[in-house]
């Protein structure tokens, strides 16, 4: 330990160097349940490339794992410290260093928050589209290590569509540079999209180049309600059959409905089973809402309320993004599944999920990002009850094999790392889980980086 700081003061400022334990204690996991977590050795919050090259050197000589963190919003446990760690904190790495408009991309730290580089782009007319529910405090590195989404995915795609390149410091210190800024690039293989969604565990990104669009139009939303999940899920096929292109189509259902109600009085209607949002930034948004709505009407909704003017579009968005933080409200703690299925098998996981809910006397909230078939069933738990926290894990484990069946996969968003490890194993096969342990023993022959997550 002393031998550890001793190395890790000589290239960095005294306080980028946290060395109390309570402190220490503060960054050793992210907001996933069941996920175990150490006490880290030492918290490291660089400010510069050189310094996380000098971390990465040390650890590398004294054999010490590193934990990468942005702001430990995810939900997987990807970011828990393992005992006796350098736990290497992002966030003060934070600048937006470039915007051009010409290129349309930008250039930033990895501590960027999300919310704050889309107003950054926003003020030059342009926009950045990936938008996780955390966006107000999730950062651009942490989004990249678990290749997250968010609510506009169905039309403008995840990180992984925006990250053009990137500057990596690999486990034994050495920078490299990814990618490209140009709009067209193929030279060698696509390292760029191997770094997106590995969770911190091949290399440390210090700056990313960024693919931005041009600012749409403010969009418009739809509500519609429905007597079942069942219809929803009729309603959403018609949509996408029908060639519309939505901004955003998100399902809540009465559980969720009633959660976000009870916490924000928000005045959703609870007496229906499902809750669908559909959003239009295009040049007329009030007629593709007009088309959509009538879709949903022949598919069984209840109700079709569009909204009018943007204000009141946001006020139904700010309900779909309160909807993880309504839940937990319910018994304190959750567990998110984060299962993607094709669209067409949406409703029967989601049906599912609730059937496996009352198998195991829990509650089972959800919400989808419709469009792309994401769904995050939330299994509400107390965890100071033993066995109720045990009949939450094995109906979470529950929903993650329908979604297997349905032809799905076990994340769509928020990472595998220590959740769902053994997860991964199954979905991937032994070949592949194989050829993944090959890639990371070529970056990290150590094993220092992020160790025990992914397998």
């Amino acid at each position: 330990m002393s031998a550890l700081l001793d190395q890790l003061r000589d290239g960095l400022p005294a306080e980028a160097v946290v060395t109390d334990t309570d402190v220490a204690r503060s960054y050793s996991h992210d907001m996933a349940s069941f996920c175990s977590a150490g006490s880290p050795a030492v918290v490291v919050l660089p400010r510069t490339v050189e310094q996380v090259q000098h971390v990465l050197r040390t650890a590398t000589a004294l054999r010490v794992p590193v934990v990468p963190q942005g702001a430990r919003t995810g939900l997987s446990g990807a970011a828990n410290a393992t005992e006796g760690c350098i736990v290497l904190s992002l966030t003060r790495m934070d600048r937006v260093l470039e915007i051009d408009p010409v290129e349309r991309i930008a250039v930033v730290e990895p501590g960027v928050v999300n919310a704050v580089l889309s107003r950054a782009v926003g003020e030059v007319g342009l926009y950045y589209p990936p938008d996780p529910s955390s966006w107000e405090q999730c950062t651009i590195g942490g989004n990249i290590g678990t290749g997250s989404g968010g609510l506009c995915c169905v039309k403008y795609g995840v990180t992984a569509e925006y990250v053009l390149g990137l500057d990596v410091v690999l486990a034994d210190g050495r920078l490299m540079s990814t990618g490209r800024r140009t709009a067209k690039g193929v030279a060698g293989y696509d390292l760029t999209r191997l770094f997106v969604g590995s969770e911190g565990s091949l290399g440390v990104v210090v700056r990313a180049t960024l693919a931005l669009r041009p600012q749409p139009p403010r969009q418009l939303v739809l509500a519609a309600e429905f007597p079942s999940m069942t219809t929803a899920g009729d309603a959403v096929c018609r949509i996408m059959e029908r060639g519309h292109a939505p901004s955003l189509l998100e399902i809540m259902d009465r559980t969720t409905l009633h959660a976000v109600n009870e916490m924000a009085q928000m005045g959703l209607p609870e007496s229906t089973e499902a809750l669908l949002l559909a959003g239009f930034d295009t040049p007329d948004p009030s007629a593709d809402l007009a088309a959509v709505g009538d879709l949903c009407s022949a598919a069984g909704a209840t109700q079709v309320v569009p909204a009018d003017t943007p204000a009141e579009s946001d006020l139904l968005l700010q309900a779909r993004r309160l909807a993880l933080v309504a839940l937990e409200k319910i018994t304190g703690t959750t567990l998110i599944d984060d299962v993607c299925v094709p669209r067409g098998r949406l409703a029967e996981l989601l049906d599912g999920a609730q059937r496996i809910g009352t198998a195991y006397g829990l509650t089972v909230g959800s919400c989808a990002h419709a469009g792309d078939g994401n769904a995050h069933p939330l299994v509400c738990f107390d965890p100071g009850d033993e066995d109720e926290a045990r009949r939450a894990r094995e109906s979470f484990d529950e929903i993650m094999a329908l979604g297997l069946e349905l032809g799905g996969t076990i994340t769509g968003e928020h990472g595998v790392g220590v959740l769902k490890k053994d997860w991964l194993a199954r979905e991937l096969g032994p070949v592949g889980l194989e050829m993944q342990r090959g890639i990371k023993q070529v970056f990290d022959p150590l094993g220092l980086l992020n160790p025990g997550k992914l397998f």
